[in-house]
């Protein structure tokens, strides 16, 4: 029977290549896994975290096999290029960081008594052909997930093929009852060997079974009578799956998985549907690292974020933007979530050879091993990809994978993320079966109000397109509060004001298959430098470090839950220079809202997702307020001072471009085909090479906020270090209803060009 020898303590983390990789590392420091070392520098801003090749290595004492056993050493996910070696050879080289790889080791161990393996491995992080490179998030190097030993006989379900559980299985459903087709995968399979698969139930009980001779490939139809099926939130039942691999009446290898019985479609007119219900998915996209750990997490910590997403309210989660851990894929498919599953082909497409090769590797191990997973609706084969814009090359990849996924997965649909500013007529539009877009209205530019129109018009448009929202959302700093919120302030209102709309918006458009939030945590960005925190990405409906639920968090809870809720917002917002104040209320009651102060009724309104009781007085000191509906309550305490807080108000201190810059510009006079001198900086220059220089640097930044009407901050550009503007022209011109001018847009740059070629390189 097969056997797991898990590896995760007592490893030698260094700097240093061990010598001959055949000894461990002597300059080291002792770790454990999951490591890695970026947990501290990944999200502390300065777009410097540590990126290159680090070396980890272990001793494994001898141990005792059956004869003719075949040894595999499996990762469960290192970031992003890992090489193994035993005993000083390499056993394999893998490239992706977010997949399981495992190597045959057998005939590279030392098993005599008393005999020691060393295990070492040279991960990378670096700029590489290995997506991703590109984009707005931490790229954490390091072995951060588990490693197992996995002892097997000759004969076993495949454990090398794309890192796969070595069996795949989906359900077909007819009328009360299903058929559940099962494929098993056996290496070096005898005449003698049979499968057997069984199918139990949630208790245990066998209720479907067959077995065949074991081949290389064996099909299954094994047929379920009064099917329970999987029904998301509502219930998601779960079968499991056990196939076993016998041979002489002894089981000698087994695998197992849930079963979850669905069905979906999704009609661009009316929505998604789960096994015939219209079920709107509502949710949040979630990144997977967190404060202090980076992306080395463990199970308790996937565990408190799926529940935390459940105690939201959402039924489905965007997973983004890479393979996710097991653990959490098996947690959706317990808890009921629907899932959206993507590979890193982000951004812009990388310039290297092997790159698009790397992309769909990644694709193929992402379906290969979460395909039985049961919340898995739909496969996403880019997000944002024409941030550079598009061209026939990126569009012919697309299109490949897009095919791959059809050919890989006939029980799915598949999907990508589109960047803002890709116009609604665009060929990648009519690609994949279904699609969203990513729009920041409301915060990198425009209005809130802009999301209706955008996707009422698209909506008319192409009225046989399924369209979600992958991404929307706004930074929230729960130090910062304002009276008055506005776009940019980085206040924890402005955020929820901003989300008020949005979940009014979305909540009247049922059509919409999904949408995502942007994003459920906070998440490491080490590029970023924006309100107030460094290295952070802000927009989460919680704190990085899962500890504080922001006022967003709440007002979704109103929209989604069905356990009773009632929440008093700004409640961080506690010291008021005021005579008086609004108090604002999110609750999911009907009937009506009271409120108290210090235990006296005030006034009661009828009760709504969104409640405000306009103009309370407030006296000298604390004032204690309370608000009931139906049996819930909630407490703030506000105090009345005599002069505003200062500290609640966001002051940008880091450098930044301005976004009228050109306003007090004369354009008339540049010349638009004015010659390039090398000797000076010009965007013919990467940002990088520009970045290096202060005074080029404010020139940049000046200018493509200007062009874009959005700060540009230099740790922002810092993104697309080794990209030109021409790469990214699209983006510069594209956000918040930046012109569209090509006249007017043609002398901007060239403005900003002159300005550069005065600074010296």
């Amino acid at each position: 029977m097969r056997e797991y020898l898990t590896l995760n303590e007592g490893w030698q983390f260094s700097k240093v290549a061990p010598e001959n990789f055949a000894n461990v590392a002597t300059d080291a420091a002792l770790v454990d896994l999951p490591h890695t070392w970026n947990k501290f520098d990944g999200t502390d801003g300065g777009s410097d975290y540590a990126r290159g090749t680090f070396y980890y290595s272990t001793i494994v004492p001898a141990f005792e096999t059956k004869p003719g056993s075949r040894v595999f050493i499996e990762f469960e996910g290192a970031n992003a290029i890992a090489t193994v070696y035993v005993n000083g050879k390499e056993a394999g080289k893998h490239e992706g960081g977010y997949s399981t790889f495992r190597f045959d080791i057998t005939d590279l161990l030392n098993n005599q008594p008393g005999a020691e393996n060393v295990i070492a491995v040279a991960v990378d992080n670096s700029f590489t052909h290995v997506y991703p490179q590109t984009a707005d998030f931490t790229f954490y190097g390091g072995i951060y997930r588990s490693v197992n030993l996995i002892v097997v006989e000759d004969t076993h379900f495949d454990l090398e093929y794309y890192g796969g559980p070595g069996f795949a299985m989906d359900t077909v459903i007819n009328g009360k009852d299903a058929m559940v087709n099962v494929t098993t995968y056996v290496k070096n399979p005898k005449a003698i060997n049979r499968v057997n698969v069984a199918v139990f139930d949630a208790d245990g009980k066998e209720v479907a079974s067959m077995i065949k001779p074991a081949k290389e490939v064996t099909k299954f139809e094994i047929e379920l009578t009064d099917a329970h099926l999987w029904n998301g939130m509502k219930d998601p039942y779960l079968y499991t799956v056990v196939c076993s691999l016998m041979e002489d009446n002894e089981t000698v290898d087994e695998v197992s998985g849930r079963l979850g019985v669905r069905e979906f479609n999704v009609d661009p007119q009316k929505g998604f549907f789960l096994n015939g219900v219209l079920t709107p998915l509502r949710g949040v996209s979630r990144h997977q690292d967190r404060a202090n750990k980076g992306n080395a997490l463990d199970f308790e910590d996937h565990l408190e974020d799926a529940l935390l997403i459940k105690e939201l309210g959402a039924n489905t989660i965007r997973l983004a933007h890479y393979q996710h851990a097991q653990d959490f894929y098996n947690l959706c498919d317990e808890l009921g979530f629907v899932i959206w599953a993507e590979i890193p082909f982000i951004s812009s497409e990388i310039a290297k050879e092997g790159a698009f090769e790397n992309a769909k590797e990644q694709m193929k191990e992402l379906i290969i091993q979460n395909y039985n997973h049961p919340s898995i609706v739909t496969w996403g084969i880019s997000n944002e990809i024409t941030i550079s814009g598009e061209n026939e090359t990126l569009n012919a990849h697309l299109r490949e994978l897009n095919d791959l996924v059809h050919e890989m997965d006939k029980t799915r649909v598949s999907t990508m993320a589109q960047v803002s500013m890709l116009p609604k007529t665009s060929e990648q539009n009519q690609m994949t079966d279904i699609l969203s877009y990513n729009h920041y209205f409301g915060w990198y530019g425009g209005k809130v109000e802009d999301n209706d129109g955008w996707f009422d018009s698209f909506h008319e448009m192409f009225p046989d397109r399924a369209l979600g929202i992958s991404e929307y959302g706004c930074e929230g700093n729960i130090s910062f509060h304002a009276d008055k919120p506005c776009r940019g302030d980085y206040s924890e209102e402005y955020q929820a004001l901003y989300h008020e709309h949005m979940a009014k918006m979305i909540d009247e458009r049922p059509w919409l298959w999904a949408t995502h939030v942007w994003n459920m945590f906070d998440f490491g960005a080490d590029n970023r430098d924006e309100g107030g925190v460094k290295g952070r990405n802000n927009k989460g409906l919680m704190t990085f470090d899962r500890k504080t639920k922001k006022d967003s968090f709440y007002l979704y809870q109103a929209y989604w839950t069905e356990k009773p809720m009632i929440h008093i917002a700004s409640k961080r917002y506690s010291m008021r220079a005021a005579d008086a104040m609004d108090i604002k209320v999110y609750t999911n009651q009907t009937g009506s809202v009271t409120l108290f102060a210090d235990g006296k009724e005030v006034a009661s309104m009828p009760a709504g997702k969104v409640v405000i009781f306009k103009d309370v007085a407030l006296h000298d000191g604390v004032n204690r307020f309370e608000v009931k509906a139906g049996e819930v309550s909630d407490k703030a305490a506000f105090e009345k001072v005599e002069t505003a807080e200062e500290s609640y108000i966001y002051v940008d201190s880091t450098p930044g471009g301005v976004t009228n810059w050109f306003d007090e510009q004369n354009l008339d006079d540049v010349d638009l085909n004015a010659p390039i001198n090398p000797d000076f900086y010009s965007l013919e220059d990467t940002f990088g090479e520009i970045l290096a220089n202060e005074e080029a640097t404010e020139v940049l930044s000046n200018g493509l906020s200007s062009l874009a009407n959005m700060n540009m901050k230099p740790a922002m550009l810092g993104m697309f270090a080794s990209k030109k503007f021409s790469d990214l022209g699209n983006m510069m011109t594209g956000f918040g209803g930046g012109s569209v001018d090509p006249e007017e847009i043609a002398k901007k740059v060239a403005f900003i060009n002159r300005e550069l070629q005065k600074v010296k390189k």
